[in-house]
């Protein structure tokens, strides 16, 4: 029993939950109806390939030396089929599905399955088109008086009963058709647990490395800048209060206060990275607005959040604009920035734009952190800085 991948030449879908169709942009209530009408026409077409080659190939399948050869041409030509099935379910529903690896029994079962509902859909649409025209012929007995108007009532009730019992049966069939496509084309129920788990368990250490991380950088900012800028002001003092100099001692002691006023300067920054607390006293706006002021370099904000956003959303909103800005203020020789926090439906979009030289690497500590923390929350991350720039730096979050 062969095993081969089943693919199809649609375009690869967008959606990030991979194993499930993707349904951007649902189409149309008409063109869903002629996707379940071909639907119908292929599950005939389906029974007719296999009672031809029944009949053709029926001999050979009954003997065990010619049996494997003979069943190795029936599934080829199923496989074209199932082929035709998926471009169908893409073309008319925008349901696209992974490469999967199925075996010969599970692609005849699912055109055998796929050609009964096929069957008992064409048969209700043939019932259909016979209503429509009795219809018909009702419309014209009515306008030659031909019937009286309880008649016309009793028709009128028992043809609407028919109509919705037949429509119910149609859309009942498309939900049936459309599961056994989930069930054969897409990954089992088990295989999408399991790639759940692999990703929150990849994503867990990814958040677990970008917190060390960001320890070992407060660390180090506190070791190399703050530690130092302390020790110089206490030999500073030192020296002040060992002076004989008035002149001396008062201008060690202004260049002591100068140091003491980096310190608290660097002390701020340091806090800021490890939690800005104007998220919760003042909301993200205002934080980002201290962003801006703390930029050396002329900053557009554009915020348009119409609703309160879940804390975590919040906290990472943030650090993606102040990692962005800091990265491209220290690195970019950018002149020019712009910041865009957009609320579009239930996703939160976030953006950095900067006019600098380009270049960055997305794999650099900092953005990798920055892509962890967005990964944690279910979100998407993307960074575009081609050589000369701009550079874009952006993140997608969901809201709910």
């Amino acid at each position: 029993m062969t095993t081969v991948n089943v693919h199809d030449d649609a375009p690869p879908s967008s959606d990030r939950t991979t194993g499930s169709p993707a349904n951007r942009g649902h189409p149309p209530w008409q063109v869903r109806a002629a996707g379940t009408v071909l639907g119908c026409l292929s599950g005939v077409l389906a029974l007719l390939y296999f009672a031809g080659v029944g009949l053709v190939l029926g001999p050979l399948l009954l003997r065990s030396r010619t049996r494997e050869p003979a069943l190795v041409r029936v599934e080829a030509g199923a496989r074209r089929l199932v082929v035709l099935e998926r471009r169908r379910r893409f073309s008319y529903f925008q349901d696209h599905y992974p490469p999967r690896a199925v075996n010969r029994a599970q692609t005849l079962r699912y055109l055998a399955l796929h050609g009964g509902t096929g069957l008992a859909g064409s048969i209700m649409l043939t019932l259909l088109f016979l209503g429509c025209v009795l219809a018909g012929a009702l419309l014209a007995g009515v306008v030659q008086g031909g019937f009286g108007l309880g008649e016309l009532l009793l028709q009128i009730l028992l043809g609407s009963v028919l109509l919705l019992l037949n429509l119910q049966g149609l859309v009942t069939l498309a939900e049936a058709d459309a599961g056994l496509a989930r069930m054969y084309f897409g990954p089992s129920e088990r295989e999408l647990l399991t790639r759940r788990i692999e990703q929150l368990a990849s994503s867990r250490a990814a958040v677990v490395h970008a917190v060390d991380a960001e320890r070992r950088r407060i660390e180090r900012d506190l070791h190399d800048g703050v530690q130092q800028r302390l020790v110089a002001m206490g030999m500073l003092l030192g020296r002040a209060r060992r002076g004989r100099d008035p002149a001396q001692a008062d201008a060690l002691l202004a260049q002591a206060h100068r140091e003491a006023q980096e310190v608290i300067t660097e002390l701020r920054e340091v806090t800021w990275r490890v939690y800005p607390t104007a998220l919760d006293s003042l909301g993200l706006e205002e934080a980002l607005g201290g962003v801006a002021e703390r930029c050396g370099i002329p900053l557009r904000l554009d915020f348009a959040v119409d609703r309160p956003l879940p804390g975590p959303v919040e906290i990472a909103a943030y650090f993606v604009v102040s990692e962005a800005v800091t990265n491209a203020a220290k690195h970019a020789r950018a002149t020019e920035l712009e910041v865009g926090v957009l609320q579009q439906g239930p996703v939160l979009r976030v953006f950095v734009r900067d006019d600098g030289v380009g270049g960055a690497q997305p794999d650099g500590s900092g953005l990798t952190g920055l892509r962890s923390r967005v990964a944690a929350l279910d979100g998407e991350f993307a960074v575009s800085s081609p050589p000369g720039g701009p550079t874009i730096v952006e993140a997608e979050l969901p809201c709910g």
